[in-house]
């Protein structure tokens, strides 16, 4: 029973032993092997390695050997203007020194990240007060990103990181500002409307000018036309009566007469008040047939020249 019990202790004291000796190093990560809190030895390459049994004398500390990445979000940018962005931004950085970054951060990524965290922010602060309100927003963009990785590097250099690339991920206007643009540019949308609405009534007022102007002159063309007319009318009537009065006097005086009587004795409850001897009853007076004369057969008169 006693050798049996000696056997199983031995047996656990050696596999202690040997796992506590052996460490697998993956393809993503590194490990630091202290000795005493020392750094011995920095393991690289993945394989299989091996230290001083337990951790009394030696631990291994495993490194992170990938491309890790560390977001920022939500921080208040002001730009050259005065005015503010609301940014958020992510790093990605690799650890390519481990001995250095045990030596800074004791090998910690919450400690490492603190400090990416203080370095990002000052260096867009640092980038987006260099510039104007559009920057951020046009092709500077990348200038912008880049000029931030150069900054951040030169400060976390001594942690032994690297960074790999810094981008931007939203730029937005802050409350305050996004309300300032939305004014300016209902102020100018609106003055340009009214600009456009200015010369919509501009050229309205030329047109109806023009229209105003070529109705008067067709009203003056049609009233010229009118009255040559009417003159070439007036003309040949007179030309007409002209020959009837030359042809037969006293018959054109009868005909002038029945016809002043037919206007001025209409049945329209019209009184004239007249005296008997007035010569408008000439022919109510005279008792005698005035003889009639054949008429001869006249040309028709010359037409007025057109």
């Amino acid at each position: 029973m006693n050798r049996t019990m000696i056997v199983v202790v031995a047996v656990g004291l050696a596999l202690y032993v040997l796992f506590s000796s052996v460490y697998v190093v993956n393809e993503r990560e590194q490990a630091i092997v202290t000795r005493f809190g020392e750094i011995a030895r920095v393991e690289t390459e993945p394989g299989l390695f091996f230290k001083v049994p337990t951790d009394i004398m030696e631990n291994v500390q495993i490194i992170e050997d990938r491309i890790l990445r560390y977001e920022l979000d939500d921080i208040t940018v002001q730009v050259s203007g005065g005015k503010f962005y609301e940014v958020d931004a992510f790093l990605t950085y690799k650890i390519v020194n481990p001995q250095l970054f045990r030596e800074r951060v004791f090998g910690n990524r919450n400690e490492a990240e603190s400090r990416i965290n203080t370095r990002l922010n000052s260096a867009l602060r640092q980038v987006y007060g260099l510039r104007d309100f559009n920057a951020a927003l046009s092709a500077q963009r990348t200038e912008m990103m880049l000029e931030a990785r150069n900054l951040i590097s030169a400060g976390i250099a001594d942690l032994g990181i690297e960074v790999v690339d810094v981008r931007v991920l939203r730029t937005d206007l802050t409350s305050q500002v996004s309300q300032q643009t939305y004014e300016r540019m209902k102020a100018e949308r609106l003055a340009e409307a009214a600009l456009l609405r200015a010369r919509g009534r501009e050229q309205a007022q030329s047109l109806r000018a023009t229209a105003d102007r070529q109705v008067v002159e067709i009203l003056a063309l049609a009233n010229r036309d009118s009255e040559i007319l009417r003159g070439e009318g007036e003309a040949r009537r007179n030309a007409v009566f002209a020959d009837a009065f030359e042809r037969d006097i006293e018959f054109f005086e009868f005909y002038r007469t029945m016809q002043s009587y037919r206007e001025a004795l209409l049945e329209d409850g019209t009184s004239l008040i007249l005296s008997p001897d007035s010569e408008f009853f000439n022919y109510f007076l005279s008792d005698q047939v005035l003889p009639v004369e054949p008429i001869q057969p006249a040309s028709a008169p010359s037409a007025v020249a057109q």
